[in-house]
């Protein structure tokens, strides 16, 4: 099962799917021109079912193979959202909505599964059935739990799901997976310390909230560095402060602090939210302030089931011959997640070679990378639902 022929052939067309793709972005759940064609192609392939509208705007395409006997069902996942960035690309197919680039590779995932369902719905050389998951809003707006909490999984039978990324830095072509926590959940807090205004020549006087949360930001390093085991990690950051005064000389009433944890562990993940909390109240308490914090989850960990780990390294090893099945996890965050919540799968890596890392204004998706992952994809159809 090495690259196969047909995506040769394919290539130039998934190449303008993408590069179509790349030149007129989405953001969230506002992607009715990328769905709109995703759905068009999907009919134009002879797929049996294409249902819009899922999770909000994401697309459903059912293809079932030659025969059905095991009344088995895989689906495949790509994401199709872009992001609020200005490209600096400088290629000829760039963005032409301003402030809107794919800078993650969202095209290139949406084309390359694409490819898979127009070679699936030629060969169908599987017993089962295969369900391909267009998804909106992976950038923040959890358009992978909208789809689950949509029905998807019970209402087409999903028994296990895929999911896979391009990345920078690998080589291009080149696969990588690990079994268990994968990436990380990306939850959100806000603390906000209110003390006593006033003079910045009086500060006895007053109840420096500035100075407060100060203390807050270097004590909540302590959750990683004192609290939490070594061998698990574990990010809190605060990534803004802001204050209501904009004076030089006026200590102010309340300072708002925003930031984020990353943690790869569900019991690391609620004793952090605890902690937060009982560091900031209590250390805005012993300086005569008083602390707010409002925690909210977002996306959870990724966590690959072995099993379906295995089949994945299976396939990329069989495609590229290139795979790191160890590699190490990552503290960004995948709303894929919730799928793999609901149904046993895995999410991989393909590399992208030498680029600008993703969420850069530079970075591009390589088109050369697509028959490796639109390989993948159908080769994870037919690996786990073989012809009858």
């Amino acid at each position: 099962m090495p690259v196969k022929n047909r995506f040769a052939e394919l290539l130039p067309e998934i190449t303008a799917w993408r590069r179509d793709f790349h030149e007129h972005p989405e953001l969230l759940f506002d992607v009715h021109r990328t769905a709109g064609k995703v759905a068009d192609l999907c009919r134009s392939f002879g797929c049996d079912e294409v249902v819009e509208g899922i999770g909000r705007t994401g697309v459903v395409a059912v293809i079932r193979g030659k025969t059905d006997t095991a009344g088995k069902v895989v689906g495949l996942r790509a994401d199709m959202d872009a992001l609020p960035i200005i490209e600096q690309t400088g290629v000829a197919y760039a963005s032409k909505t301003p402030g809107k680039m794919h800078a993650c590779g969202h095209d290139g995932h949406t084309a390359m599964l694409l490819g898979a369902a127009k070679y699936l719905a030629e060969t169908r050389n599987f017993d089962g059935t295969v369900v391909c998951i267009f998804q909106p809003a992976e950038e923040g707006g959890g358009g992978g739990k909208e789809m689950v909490q949509d029905g998807m999984m019970d209402r087409w039978n999903i028994q296990e799901v895929y999911g896979m990324h391009n990345m920078p830095g690998i080589p291009l072509g080149h696969f990588a997976i690990r079994p268990g926590a994968i990436m990380a959940a990306a939850d959100q807090f806000e603390i906000v310390v209110t003390g006593k205004g006033g003079h910045a020549a009086k500060p006895h006087e007053c109840v420096d909230t500035t100075v407060v949360a100060a203390h807050i930001i270097v004590a909540l390093q302590t959750i990683a560095s004192r609290n939490v085991d070594p061998l698990k990690q574990v990010v809190v950051s605060v990534c803004t402060v802001a204050t209501d005064s904009t004076a030089h000389n006026v200590i102010p009433q309340v300072v708002k602090m925003k930031g984020t944890c990353r943690t790869m562990d569900f019991g690391v993940q609620d004793f952090v939210e605890q902690r937060i909390a009982e560091i900031a109240t209590g250390t805005a308490l012993a300086l005569g302030a008083r602390a707010e914090v409002h925690y909210s989850r977002g996306y959870p960990v990724t966590v690959n089931t072995p099993e379906n780990t295995e089949h994945a390294v299976q396939v990329a090893q069989a495609v590229s011959g290139h795979v790191d099945a160890d590699t190490p996890a990552l503290m960004g965050a995948e709303d894929f997640s919730f799928m793999l919540l609901e149904r046993p799968g895995a999410y991989i890596f393909l590399g992208n070679g030498d680029t600008a890392m993703v969420h850069h204004p530079a970075y591009n998706f390589d088109d050369n990378a697509i028959p490796f992952g639109s390989s993948w994809y159908a080769g994870m159809a037919e690996a786990r639902m073989p012809a009858a």
